[in-house]
């Protein structure tokens, strides 16, 4: 069943390449005591993410945490270098937002939000969304009804909506 408003994060570990090597995380536990936005996309490097979708996100940034975001994090199912190599193309890795890799889509899956487009090689990607969670639970989320488009998960939608 899709996660929804009201709702608890799911447990599956989350991935980044830090200065010390494959760091694990769990957004669960790492949005405990904080308001966390997190974005989901199908995939780094792929059209809308890379052209729209990060660029949205990284040109409100600051917007956000001055509006009581402590954290913002976006999640795609894709490996680690590829996350990383992606959050330092687009800016994000600079402007503070948090990439975070999802190699086997376990994440997306239990999420409830995935999609596949085989003609793409897209399989088990994960459905653009945004939610705002606090301490672990799921304040406010937005699923993009399209996901060649991110008009309601960008950047200024979050920032309307907090």
């Amino acid at each position: 069943m899709p996660i929804t408003t009201g709702d608890t994060l799911p447990n599956e570990p989350l991935f980044r390449l830090g200065e010390d090597g494959i760091e694990e995380i769990r957004l669960v536990d790492a949005s405990s005591g904080k308001k966390v936005a997190v974005f989901g996309m199908p995939g780094a490097f792929t059209g809308t993410c890379t052209a729209m979708h990060m660029p949205s996100i990284v040109a409100t940034a600051e917007q956000l945490r001055d509006k009581g975001v402590d954290e913002i994090v976006v999640t795609v199912v894709n490996d680690l270098q590829v996350a990383k190599a992606w959050a330092e193309a687009t800016g994000a890795t600079d402007a503070g937002v948090t990439v975070l890799a999802d190699p086997s889509g376990a994440y997306a899956k239990a999420v409830g939000h995935t999609f596949d487009v085989p003609a793409m090689g897209f399989y088990g990607r994960q459905t653009r969304h945004m939610m705002t969670v606090e301490n672990g639970t799921v304040t406010a989320m937005v699923l993009e009804e399209n996901s060649g488009v991110c008009d309601m998960t960008n950047g200024k939608a979050l920032l309307d909506l907090i």
